[in-house]
Protein backbone atom coordinates (compact mmCIF):
# COMPACT_ATOMS: atom_id res chain seq x y z
CA UNK A 1 0.00 0.00 0.00
CA UNK A 2 1.53 3.33 -0.71
CA UNK A 3 2.04 5.88 1.84
CA UNK A 4 1.94 9.35 1.88
CA UNK A 5 5.48 11.43 1.54
CA UNK A 6 3.94 13.39 4.61
CA UNK A 7 3.52 10.54 6.97
CA UNK A 8 7.29 10.08 8.58
CA UNK A 9 8.39 6.27 8.53
CA UNK A 10 10.74 4.66 11.16
CA UNK A 11 12.47 2.28 8.99
CA UNK A 12 16.44 2.36 9.55
CA UNK A 13 18.69 3.79 12.55
CA UNK A 14 18.83 7.40 11.18
CA UNK A 15 15.23 7.90 11.12
CA UNK A 16 14.83 11.39 13.06
CA UNK A 17 12.06 9.97 14.87
CA UNK A 18 13.68 7.42 16.84
CA UNK A 19 17.14 8.10 18.78
CA UNK A 20 20.29 5.83 18.60
CA UNK A 21 19.76 2.69 20.51
CA UNK A 22 21.77 2.08 23.76
CA UNK A 23 23.25 -0.97 25.22
CA UNK A 24 22.78 -0.58 28.91
CA UNK A 25 19.81 -0.02 31.32
CA UNK A 26 18.01 3.12 31.36
CA UNK A 27 17.21 2.55 35.03
CA UNK A 28 20.44 0.61 36.89
CA UNK A 29 23.16 0.73 33.64
CA UNK A 30 23.41 -2.69 33.46
CA UNK A 31 24.55 -4.24 29.89
CA UNK A 32 22.71 -7.32 30.11
CA UNK A 33 20.05 -6.65 28.13
CA UNK A 34 17.49 -8.86 26.32
CA UNK A 35 14.71 -8.03 23.58
CA UNK A 36 11.54 -8.86 24.47
CA UNK A 37 9.40 -7.85 22.22
CA UNK A 38 9.23 -6.52 18.64
CA UNK A 39 6.17 -5.24 17.38
CA UNK A 40 4.68 -2.88 14.85
CA UNK A 41 2.19 0.58 15.42
CA UNK A 42 -0.86 -2.23 15.88
CA UNK A 43 -3.07 0.91 15.08
CA UNK A 44 -1.95 2.28 12.11
CA UNK A 45 -0.79 0.57 8.95
CA UNK A 46 3.17 1.52 8.41
CA UNK A 47 6.15 0.44 8.04
CA UNK A 48 8.47 -0.05 10.52
CA UNK A 49 8.96 -1.97 13.80
CA UNK A 50 9.84 -0.92 17.75
CA UNK A 51 11.87 -3.24 20.26
CA UNK A 52 11.27 -3.31 23.88
CA UNK A 53 14.51 -4.27 25.90
CA UNK A 54 14.57 -5.52 29.33
CA UNK A 55 17.46 -5.50 32.06
CA UNK A 56 18.25 -8.89 32.80
CA UNK A 57 19.41 -7.42 36.23
CA UNK A 58 16.91 -5.01 37.44
CA UNK A 59 13.76 -6.16 35.00
CA UNK A 60 12.82 -2.88 33.53
CA UNK A 61 11.63 -2.91 30.45
CA UNK A 62 11.74 -0.03 27.70
CA UNK A 63 11.95 1.25 24.11
CA UNK A 64 15.03 0.30 22.43
CA UNK A 65 15.86 2.88 20.15
CA UNK A 66 13.75 5.10 22.14
CA UNK A 67 11.10 7.57 20.07
CA UNK A 68 12.89 10.94 19.91
CA UNK A 69 11.49 14.33 20.82
CA UNK A 70 10.52 14.60 17.40
CA UNK A 71 8.68 10.96 17.15
CA UNK A 72 6.87 12.03 20.71
CA UNK A 73 5.67 14.98 19.10
CA UNK A 74 4.27 13.16 15.99
CA UNK A 75 2.48 9.88 17.94
CA UNK A 76 1.43 12.75 20.57
CA UNK A 77 -0.76 14.59 17.82
CA UNK A 78 -4.62 14.92 18.55
CA UNK A 79 -4.96 12.46 15.34
CA UNK A 80 -3.44 9.94 16.88
CA UNK A 81 -5.16 10.55 20.16
CA UNK A 82 -8.22 9.89 18.46
CA UNK A 83 -7.92 7.35 17.19
CA UNK A 84 -6.54 5.42 20.02
CA UNK A 85 -9.58 6.46 21.92
CA UNK A 86 -11.93 5.27 19.32
CA UNK A 87 -9.61 1.48 19.67
CA UNK A 88 -10.10 2.08 24.20
CA UNK A 89 -13.71 2.69 23.46
CA UNK A 90 -14.10 -0.78 21.71
CA UNK A 91 -12.45 -3.02 25.27
CA UNK A 92 -13.68 -0.15 27.72
CA UNK A 93 -17.10 1.81 27.65
CA UNK A 94 -16.93 5.08 28.94
CA UNK A 95 -19.02 4.03 31.52
CA UNK A 96 -16.59 1.42 32.77
CA UNK A 97 -13.74 4.06 32.22
CA UNK A 98 -16.11 6.41 34.95
CA UNK A 99 -16.79 3.22 37.30
CA UNK A 100 -13.15 2.90 37.78
CA UNK A 101 -12.37 6.24 38.14
CA UNK A 102 -14.87 6.72 40.76
CA UNK A 103 -13.79 3.50 42.41
CA UNK A 104 -10.01 5.30 42.17
CA UNK A 105 -11.09 8.50 43.73
CA UNK A 106 -13.54 6.68 46.84
CA UNK A 107 -9.96 4.80 47.66
CA UNK A 108 -8.09 7.80 47.82
CA UNK A 109 -10.78 9.47 50.20
CA UNK A 110 -8.99 8.00 52.76
CA UNK A 111 -6.57 10.90 52.41
CA UNK A 112 -7.04 13.91 55.07
CA UNK A 113 -8.97 16.60 52.12
CA UNK A 114 -6.78 17.99 50.05
CA UNK A 115 -6.51 21.52 49.03
CA UNK A 116 -4.86 21.23 45.95
CA UNK A 117 -4.76 18.67 43.62
CA UNK A 118 -2.73 17.74 40.33
CA UNK A 119 -3.39 14.82 38.11
CA UNK A 120 -0.43 14.36 36.05
CA UNK A 121 -0.98 12.81 32.15
CA UNK A 122 -4.47 13.32 33.10
CA UNK A 123 -5.93 13.50 29.19
CA UNK A 124 -9.51 14.54 29.28
CA UNK A 125 -9.41 15.19 33.18
CA UNK A 126 -11.78 12.35 33.67
CA UNK A 127 -10.52 11.40 36.75
CA UNK A 128 -10.65 15.01 38.47
CA UNK A 129 -14.26 15.21 37.57
CA UNK A 130 -14.89 12.29 39.30
CA UNK A 131 -12.79 12.45 42.82
CA UNK A 132 -14.87 15.75 42.92
CA UNK A 133 -17.57 13.98 44.26
CA UNK A 134 -15.39 12.86 47.16
CA UNK A 135 -13.28 16.08 47.41
CA UNK A 136 -15.59 19.01 47.01
CA UNK A 137 -13.83 21.70 48.40
CA UNK A 138 -10.44 20.49 46.70
CA UNK A 139 -8.94 22.44 43.56
CA UNK A 140 -7.86 20.14 40.66
CA UNK A 141 -5.44 21.06 37.87
CA UNK A 142 -3.93 19.38 35.43
CA UNK A 143 -1.06 18.55 33.40
CA UNK A 144 -0.78 16.46 30.15
CA UNK A 145 1.43 16.79 27.09
CA UNK A 146 -1.72 16.71 24.52
CA UNK A 147 -4.35 19.44 23.65
CA UNK A 148 -6.47 17.49 25.42
CA UNK A 149 -5.78 19.65 29.25
CA UNK A 150 -6.41 22.28 27.06
CA UNK A 151 -10.17 20.93 26.60
CA UNK A 152 -10.60 19.76 30.24
CA UNK A 153 -9.96 23.38 31.36
CA UNK A 154 -12.62 24.90 28.82
CA UNK A 155 -14.89 22.24 30.17
CA UNK A 156 -14.33 23.35 33.29
CA UNK A 157 -12.96 19.80 34.64
CA UNK A 158 -9.86 21.47 36.24
CA UNK A 159 -9.09 24.44 37.25
CA UNK A 160 -5.84 25.14 35.76
CA UNK A 161 -4.22 23.80 32.54
CA UNK A 162 -0.58 22.52 32.24
CA UNK A 163 0.96 21.30 28.51
CA UNK A 164 3.98 19.15 28.81
CA UNK A 165 6.00 17.00 31.00
CA UNK A 166 6.02 17.50 34.47
CA UNK A 167 9.98 17.04 33.94
CA UNK A 168 9.97 20.21 31.18
CA UNK A 169 11.98 22.68 32.56
CA UNK A 170 10.85 24.99 34.26
CA UNK A 171 7.54 23.28 35.31
CA UNK A 172 8.13 21.99 38.32
CA UNK A 173 9.68 25.44 39.26
CA UNK A 174 7.02 26.99 38.98
CA UNK A 175 4.92 25.06 40.63
CA UNK A 176 6.92 23.99 43.48
CA UNK A 177 5.48 23.37 46.59
CA UNK A 178 2.09 23.75 45.38
CA UNK A 179 0.26 20.60 45.93
CA UNK A 180 -0.82 18.60 48.57
CA UNK A 181 -1.75 15.57 46.50
CA UNK A 182 -0.22 14.42 43.13
CA UNK A 183 -1.58 11.80 40.49
CA UNK A 184 0.01 9.95 38.07
CA UNK A 185 -2.52 7.17 36.75
CA UNK A 186 -0.74 5.47 33.93
CA UNK A 187 1.68 8.10 32.78
CA UNK A 188 5.34 7.07 33.53
CA UNK A 189 5.13 4.77 31.10
CA UNK A 190 4.77 7.37 28.59
CA UNK A 191 7.46 9.69 29.91
CA UNK A 192 11.07 10.18 28.38
CA UNK A 193 12.76 10.35 32.07
CA UNK A 194 10.58 8.46 34.77
CA UNK A 195 12.83 9.33 37.58
CA UNK A 196 12.69 13.09 36.50
CA UNK A 197 9.11 12.89 36.65
CA UNK A 198 9.15 11.16 39.97
CA UNK A 199 11.42 14.00 41.02
CA UNK A 200 9.62 17.19 39.67
CA UNK A 201 6.50 15.46 41.51
CA UNK A 202 7.76 15.51 44.88
CA UNK A 203 9.28 19.30 44.01
CA UNK A 204 5.25 20.34 43.02
CA UNK A 205 4.03 18.55 46.36
CA UNK A 206 4.41 20.17 49.75
CA UNK A 207 5.74 18.20 52.94
CA UNK A 208 3.94 15.92 54.27
CA UNK A 209 1.77 15.36 50.72
CA UNK A 210 1.00 12.06 49.13
CA UNK A 211 1.87 10.94 45.81
CA UNK A 212 0.17 8.33 43.70
CA UNK A 213 1.63 6.53 40.71
CA UNK A 214 -0.44 3.88 38.76
CA UNK A 215 1.40 1.91 36.40
CA UNK A 216 1.27 -1.69 33.97
CA UNK A 217 2.81 -3.83 35.68
CA UNK A 218 5.46 -5.67 33.26
CA UNK A 219 5.75 -8.78 35.29
CA UNK A 220 1.98 -9.45 34.55
CA UNK A 221 1.68 -12.94 33.59
CA UNK A 222 -0.87 -11.80 30.93
CA UNK A 223 2.27 -9.89 29.05
CA UNK A 224 4.35 -13.57 28.84
CA UNK A 225 1.23 -15.30 27.32
CA UNK A 226 0.05 -12.48 25.07
CA UNK A 227 3.30 -10.91 23.51
CA UNK A 228 2.62 -7.89 21.21
CA UNK A 229 -1.09 -8.36 21.45
CA UNK A 230 -1.00 -7.57 25.36
CA UNK A 231 -2.44 -4.02 25.73
CA UNK A 232 -0.08 -2.00 27.83
CA UNK A 233 2.81 -2.78 26.10
CA UNK A 234 1.67 0.10 24.22
CA UNK A 235 4.27 0.59 21.19
CA UNK A 236 5.22 3.31 20.36
CA UNK A 237 3.97 5.32 22.86
CA UNK A 238 4.94 3.55 26.02
CA UNK A 239 8.64 4.03 26.55
CA UNK A 240 9.28 2.31 29.82
CA UNK A 241 7.53 -0.32 31.94
CA UNK A 242 8.72 -0.48 35.50
CA UNK A 243 8.91 -3.78 37.81
CA UNK A 244 7.31 -2.91 41.06
CA UNK A 245 9.89 -3.50 42.96
CA UNK A 246 12.13 -0.74 41.49
CA UNK A 247 9.51 2.05 41.58
CA UNK A 248 9.37 1.61 45.52
CA UNK A 249 13.31 1.78 45.77
CA UNK A 250 13.29 4.88 43.62
CA UNK A 251 10.94 6.65 45.78
CA UNK A 252 12.26 5.31 48.98
CA UNK A 253 15.70 6.71 47.32
CA UNK A 254 13.81 10.08 46.80
CA UNK A 255 12.91 10.09 50.78
CA UNK A 256 8.90 9.03 50.50
CA UNK A 257 6.92 6.61 52.73
CA UNK A 258 5.01 4.00 50.97
CA UNK A 259 2.03 3.54 52.41
CA UNK A 260 0.35 1.21 49.97
CA UNK A 261 1.25 -1.13 47.90
CA UNK A 262 -1.82 -2.50 45.62
CA UNK A 263 -1.78 -4.72 42.76
CA UNK A 264 -5.75 -5.73 42.90
CA UNK A 265 -7.80 -2.47 42.85
CA UNK A 266 -5.48 -1.07 39.78
CA UNK A 267 -5.95 -4.64 37.79
CA UNK A 268 -7.93 -3.57 34.57
CA UNK A 269 -10.42 -6.48 33.18
CA UNK A 270 -9.48 -6.32 29.47
CA UNK A 271 -6.55 -8.58 28.72
CA UNK A 272 -8.35 -11.28 26.49
CA UNK A 273 -10.84 -8.89 24.87
CA UNK A 274 -7.74 -6.12 24.09
CA UNK A 275 -5.84 -8.86 22.08
CA UNK A 276 -8.78 -9.64 19.98
CA UNK A 277 -9.22 -5.87 19.82
CA UNK A 278 -5.61 -5.66 18.31
CA UNK A 279 -5.62 -8.78 16.21
CA UNK A 280 -8.77 -7.55 14.98
CA UNK A 281 -7.43 -3.90 14.24
CA UNK A 282 -6.81 -3.86 10.64
CA UNK A 283 -8.98 -6.59 9.54
CA UNK A 284 -11.95 -6.26 6.89
CA UNK A 285 -15.25 -4.90 8.67
CA UNK A 286 -16.73 -8.24 7.41
CA UNK A 287 -14.29 -10.23 9.56
CA UNK A 288 -14.63 -7.67 12.67
CA UNK A 289 -18.26 -8.84 12.45
CA UNK A 290 -18.15 -12.60 12.13
CA UNK A 291 -16.05 -12.25 15.23
CA UNK A 292 -17.65 -10.25 17.02
CA UNK A 293 -18.46 -13.76 19.52
CA UNK A 294 -15.24 -13.88 19.97
CA UNK A 295 -14.84 -10.01 21.32
CA UNK A 296 -18.21 -10.77 23.48
CA UNK A 297 -16.60 -13.99 24.78
CA UNK A 298 -12.98 -12.73 25.46
CA UNK A 299 -14.80 -9.93 27.61
CA UNK A 300 -17.00 -11.96 29.16
CA UNK A 301 -13.70 -14.33 30.44
CA UNK A 302 -11.79 -10.72 31.09
CA UNK A 303 -14.61 -9.48 33.89
CA UNK A 304 -15.93 -13.09 34.59
CA UNK A 305 -12.37 -13.70 35.95
CA UNK A 306 -11.25 -10.76 36.89
CA UNK A 307 -12.22 -11.00 40.43
CA UNK A 308 -9.59 -14.34 40.84
CA UNK A 309 -6.85 -12.88 38.88
CA UNK A 310 -6.49 -9.64 39.82
CA UNK A 311 -5.61 -11.42 43.43
CA UNK A 312 -2.53 -13.37 41.38
CA UNK A 313 0.85 -12.47 38.75
CA UNK A 314 -1.90 -12.04 36.31
CA UNK A 315 -3.04 -8.19 37.87
CA UNK A 316 -1.63 -6.01 34.64
CA UNK A 317 -1.04 -2.48 36.88
CA UNK A 318 -0.37 -1.85 40.53
CA UNK A 319 -0.56 1.16 42.98
CA UNK A 320 1.80 2.90 44.81
CA UNK A 321 0.71 5.65 47.67
CA UNK A 322 3.38 7.38 49.25
CA UNK A 323 4.15 10.48 51.47
CA UNK A 324 6.61 13.24 51.12
CA UNK A 325 8.39 13.62 54.30
CA UNK A 326 10.82 16.33 55.49
CA UNK A 327 14.14 15.42 54.55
Amino acid sequence: MPTSPLTPQITTPFDPLQEPRREDCPWCGSRKLRTRLRAPDPLRHRAGTFVLDACRDCGHAFQNPRLSAEGLAFFHRDFYERQLEEFTARVLSARAVQRRHRATARRLSALREPESWLDVGTGHARFPEAAKEFFPYTSFDGLDPTARVEQALLEGRVEEAHRGYLSTPGTAARLRARYDVVTMFHHLAHAPDPRAELRAALTVLRTGGHLVVEVPDPRCVFALLLGRWWLPYGQPRHLHLLPLANLRAELERLGCAILVTDRRDPHVPHDLSAAVALLLAHAHPLVQLAATPFMDLAAALDHGLGPLLRRTRFSNAYRIVARKDAG
